[in-house]
């Protein structure tokens, strides 16, 4: 082996290992000047709204606007919390169905027939027993 060959094959690697480095951060460069653009472009619009409005503030205009009702008494309202359980449970069958749809396109090609289907029922069993759970605690039922 003679000495030139060596630093040679440092250069060659240094140089393969530069464009793969600099391939991995030009694709970060793309992200990032991505986020400039929307961020850029957000700031002029908020600008621009605020050179361009009119601004006539009145005493009516200052008050807390709800739904065409004069404010009257305090502003904290208590919530039930049924009413989050409701919400709550809406979202869990939103993703229910988040799952069946995909689920319904993958069933149909072959090979995966019998995995998914049990997949499938095993995550609706799931879902069936929050919902039993929910039923027997009395929560869907409406005040």
């Amino acid at each position: 082996m003679r000495c030139n060959e060596r630093p040679a094959r440092r250069g060659r690697t240094a140089r393969i290992n530069s464009v793969i480095v600099t391939g991995y951060f030009r694709s970060y460069a793309v992200v990032g000047l991505i986020t400039l653009i929307g961020v850029g472009f957000f700031v002029v619009a908020m600008t621009a709204n605020r050179l361009l409005r009119p601004s006539r503030p009145t005493r009516e205009k200052l008050l807390t606007y709800e739904c065409g009702v004069d404010p009257v008494g305090e502003g904290w309202a208590h919530t039930h919390v049924r009413y989050y359980v409701y919400a709550y449970l809406y979202v869990v069958f939103a993703v229910d169905a988040v799952f069946l749809f995909p689920w319904a396109t993958v069933f149909s090609l072959p090979g995966f027939g019998a995995a998914t289907l049990v997949e499938m029922f095993v995550f609706l069993g799931f879902i069936a027993v929050g919902l039993l759970y929910a039923w027997k605690k009395g929560v869907l039922t409406w005040l």
